[in-house]
Formats: C-alpha cells, sequence, structure tokens
C-alpha cells in the first residue's frame, strides 16, 4: 500500500475495515486486499482472551505484520475508554508519521456502533483516512432469520438494549420495523418487554450470526435466561405478511 500526502508530508493512511460479522468469507474483497498486505494491523483486543476482530481475519494477515491489539476491558461497571483510544491513538499515530499504513479491524462496518470512530475523531485531522464498509450485524441477522428487514415506507429503529424500558417500549411503538442490539444479559428483560407489547410473535431472535455457534429462532422459543453480547433481536409490526421460519436452527 503506499502511503499518503497530509500537507505536503509523506505520511501514512488509516484504514477502518469493515470485516462482517464473524464469517470470514462475508469480508469485502476490498478488505481482503488490504488486511494481506498490511505492514501494520490494529484490533480491538478483550484484556482477557482473544480479539474476536482478529480471528476473523487470523489466515490472512501476514506473519511479518506488526500488530497493535487496542485493549478494552470487557466487563459491565465503566472503565477509562476515552484514555484506551487516546493511548491507542497516540501509538498508532506514530506508525502514520512515518509513512505507514496502518490497517483497522473492525468488527462488523466501522461506522455502525464500531469503536473505530473513536481512533477516526482523534487522527483523521491529522493523517489520511479511508473507511472500508462491512456487512454490517443487522442485515446478516435478518439474512440468518431468512425473513425481510423493512420494506416499503415502514420506518426501521435501531435500539440499544441496555436503554431503559420506558424509551425502549417508545420507540418500539413509533417504528414499523426494530432490530434491538446488545441484548445480552437484558434478554429476560427485553423478552418480557415485547410480551407486554403484544409483539412476541412478531420477534425473531438471533445469536452469533454467521458463526459456528449461530442460533436463530422465533424470540418466543428462546429459554435462555441470558444472552451473548452478539445477540440481536428483530421485530417487524408492517402490512407484509412476512412469517419467521417455521424450524429453528441451532
Amino acid at each position: 500500500m503506499t502511503a499518503g500526502t497530509l500537507s505536503g508530508t509523506l505520511s501514512g493512511t488509516l484504514y477502518g475495515v469493515g470485516l462482517g460479522p464473524g464469517d470470514p468469507d462475508l469480508m469485502t474483497v476490498k478488505a481482503h486486499r488490504l488486511i494481506s498486505g498490511a505492514q501494520v494491523v490494529a484490533y480491538p483486543a478483550p484484556d482477557d482472551g482473544e480479539s474476536f476482530a482478529r480471528s476473523i481475519a487470523a489466515a490472512i494477515i501476514p506473519p511479518s505484520a506488526r500488530e497493535i491489539p487496542i485493549i478494552v476491558p470487557m466487563r459491565v461497571e465503566r472503565f477509562p475508554a476515552q484514555a484506551v483510544y487516546t493511548r491507542a491513538a497516540e501509538e498508532i499515530g506514530e506508525v502514520l508519521a512515518s509513512g505507514t499504513d496502518v490497517v483497522t479491524l473492525c468488527e462488523g462496518d466501522p461506522f455502525f456502533y464500531g469503536s473505530f470512530m473513536y481512533l477516526f475523531e482523534r487522527l483523521s485531522g491529522r493523517f489520511p483516512c479511508e473507511i472500508v464498509p462491512g456487512v454490517t450485524s443487522l442485515t446478516a441477522c435478518a439474512a440468518r432469520l431468512a425473513r425481510p428487514l423493512t420494506a416499503r415506507n415502514d420506518v426501521l429503529t435501531v435500539i440499544p438494549g441496555p436503554l431503559p424500558d420506558e424509551e425502549i417500549a417508545a420507540r418500539i411503538e413509533a417504528a414499523g420495523a426494530i432490530a434491538i442490539m446488545k441484548v445480552g444479559r437484558h434478554l429476560p428483560r427485553l423478552r418480557r418487554l415485547i410480551e407486554g407489547l403484544g409483539l412476541i410473535d412478531h420477534a425473531g431472535y438471533v445469536e452469533r450470526a454467521t458463526l459456528p455457534a449461530e442460533k436463530a429462532m422465533p424470540l418466543a422459543d428462546v429459554t435462555e435466561a441470558a444472552a451473548p453480547y452478539f445477540s440481536m433481536i428483530l421485530i417487524y409490526k408492517g402490512d407484509e405478511a412476512w412469517m419467521l421460519p417455521p424450524q429453528s436452527s441451532s
């Protein structure tokens, strides 16, 4: 990859590369090309266990590439996230200033609830940046449920699961199609809420979409008390007579 220029000074380009929801086959051709030719690869990683982003691209990261893990603790309690991204931006900025490109791996799409935006806001004013979009979990979950996401003039609303019940209920009431993300430990509460709104038969559930451990089924069939972080509930209230698949898959 060739270095870019900024204000006449040779510098590297920061790439935010969407990897898709998990199946390596859902990476774009451009993402594959950039990662397989990278000299420096950055990615988010937990402080315990492997990086999901890195695991998606592991087979094509060059053995000679320098790797910059961005350690982000995966805990319920708050932690100094801004400090984490500031330190990462400083390290990545030094590489870019030397004239070397940095390919940052992003689960899903870099700008759809993606942590890459925190690097972008710190570095885009100083260095060339390019965003490579990826298949989002939103569209992947609709595909795995084998039902359309929304249609015609229906309003699609994306809701983070941790929001309070009152706000979630109001947003569901105002929408024709709904995607509830970040379900995790909120699953029992969200299910009760959806049942209370009379929409349980309109809701589908997907966890770990496109991965070997994937589950996709009607929400009414889910018996677990909690869900993994990578899970989603899709609800359709519009006039189209879409039904969930008669057979659940797991």
